[in-house]
């Protein structure tokens, strides 16, 4: 009998038998870092820019000065900290160390910013959030690139990153249904009720949750050192066609969210008048973010990454003009349109973060080594990037149509439209553009298949030579 021929890359039985499953204790114990991580800087997105204008006195100007100050402090420490993990040698691992030491950085920037001092201003707000900032940069940069070395899988890099996003938003979500407990039971709200709420959870979370991160889950040890200049480097970045679209579709779409996300509780407040209420709206975003990664994850190994990206994009790029219809007491009417908004968000976190894995695969082919930590900082930084400009955007915007945030404000008809404008349909137009970006994205399962076909026998090839190197030398 004639022995079966080995499949070829890019057939189904080839993608089946190259799949490398990871055990769900390991998905569980590594995903578990970004609950206090998302259940952190969600109030920083949504909460702080509200608190600090309403109740610490700080300008809509201001505010948006600072946020865009911090942002374009990460245009120099995004890169360099990528470079430096991807060149960090310690028995511990290249990436393990990093995330542990950010551990008590932003542990007191969080205590600081989230419960400032009586008379805290603008001065106090941008120290705080810088540090933060940067505390976040060493925690998230070696976190992300973790998970990218995980596995070489094109499905199963969308199942790590689907169970770190499900992590996130549950984050996210117990930073919301902590304060409506408090609301509920005991009548505690307000902005700095919430934070304070949040911030002492999350100081006890975050130790906990990344300890069993660094020492229950493995990092892997096969990875070539980087040896690229820094400038060579990003030469070859900028020749990464792949890496250009997503990353350009991923800067308009997080700069569309981020024009949203501190919009919210001021839209719920001065359109709706329901301040007391807007935790419940966004608890009911967030449980339908959480149930809907399960689908855009499902939805990938379907018709694709790219396909499913597209159809998030032009979801919610649909559902967000609706917003524009709702007015005063129209509270319960926004939640339909939220659950749809909350659904197509879904798909933001895990879809994209599985295709950057598939672009740095895309970069090792052309440079030979695995520059991760680069790539992640490079999307971190863009990350960043595009929340300082749509937080800019946001807050820049109400003072262009001379909104008063004050909580017994009174706002005329104009400035009430500048705000429902900016909430609702500025957005939209940055989502559809975000999906053509994405439309023509080139890496599909199949051409995934047939890259780490091509990287599998560079690295036999350069075995085999290292085999005969020490054996002449013998």
């Amino acid at each position: 009998m004639r022995a079966a021929l080995p499949d070829k890359p890019g057939s189904p039985r080839f993608l089946k038998d190259q799949r490398l499953a990871l055990k769900r204790s390991t998905l569980f114990y590594y995903s578990l870092t970004d609950l206090p991580v998302s259940m952190a800087l969600f109030p920083v997105l949504v909460f702080i820019p509200k608190f600090y204008t309403s109740d610490m006195g700080v300008s809509l100007a201001v505010a948006g000065s600072v946020i865009l100050a911090v942002r374009i402090f990460d245009v120099f420490t995004d890169p360099l900290f990528g470079i430096i993990c991807d060149k960090t040698r310690t028995p511990w691992g290249r990436r393990r160390p990093w995330i542990a030491l950010a551990v008590p950085i932003m542990m007191l920037s969080i205590y600081r910013l989230f419960m400032p001092p009586e008379g805290a201003g603008a001065a106090h707000m941008f120290v705080w959030m810088m540090l933060l900032s940067i505390a976040t940069t060493i925690m998230i940069i070696p976190y992300y690139a973790w998970a990218a070395e995980l596995s070489p899988d094109y499905n199963e890099r969308s199942r790590i990153t689907g169970w770190r996003s499900m992590m996130g938003v549950v984050g996210s979500l117990s930073a919301q249904l902590a304060p409506a407990g408090a609301l509920l039971f005991f009548g505690i709200g307000g902005s700095g009720s919430v934070l304070q709420i949040v911030g002492v959870t999350m100081l006890i979370l975050m130790p906990i949750c990344v300890l069993l991160t660094v020492t229950r889950v493995p990092e892997p040890k096969n990875y070539t050192t980087s040896v690229t200049p820094f400038w060579a480097g990003l030469k070859l970045m900028g020749t990464n066609g792949p890496f250009l679209r997503l990353i350009a579709a991923f800067m308009v779409s997080s700069t569309a969210l981020s024009i949203t996300t501190p919009l919210y509780l001021f839209f719920i407040t001065f359109v709706l008048h329901a301040e007391d209420k807007a935790i419940y709206m966004l608890t009911f975003f967030y449980m339908a973010n959480l149930s809907a990664v399960p689908f855009w994850v499902w939805l990938s190994t379907r018709i694709g990454k790219h396909r499913a990206y597209v159809g998030s994009f032009m979801l919610i790029g649909l559902a967000h003009p609706f917003y524009l219809l709702l007015g005063e007491g129209d509270f319960w009417w926004m939640l339909p349109i939220t659950l749809v908004t909350g659904f197509s968000a879904g798909g933001f976190a895990a879809l994209p973060n599985s295709m950057k894995a598939d672009v740095i695969d895309l970069d090792t082919l052309s440079s030979g080594e695995n520059r991760a930590a680069l790539f992640f900082s490079t999307y971190s930084f863009t990350a960043k990037l595009s929340g300082s400009i749509g937080g800019t955007i946001a807050l820049f915007g109400l003072a262009l149509f001379a909104f008063n945030p004050a909580p017994d404000a009174v706002n005329d008809a104009d400035q009430l439209f500048g705000l429902r404008f900016l909430f609702a349909l500025l957005p939209s137009t940055f989502y559809l553009l975000a999906c053509a970006i994405i439309w023509k994205y080139p890496i599909t399962e199949e051409r995934h298949a047939q890259m780490r076909a091509e990287l599998e026998q560079k690295n036999g090839a350069l075995a085999v030579e290292q085999y005969h190197l020490l054996k002449r030398h013998r």
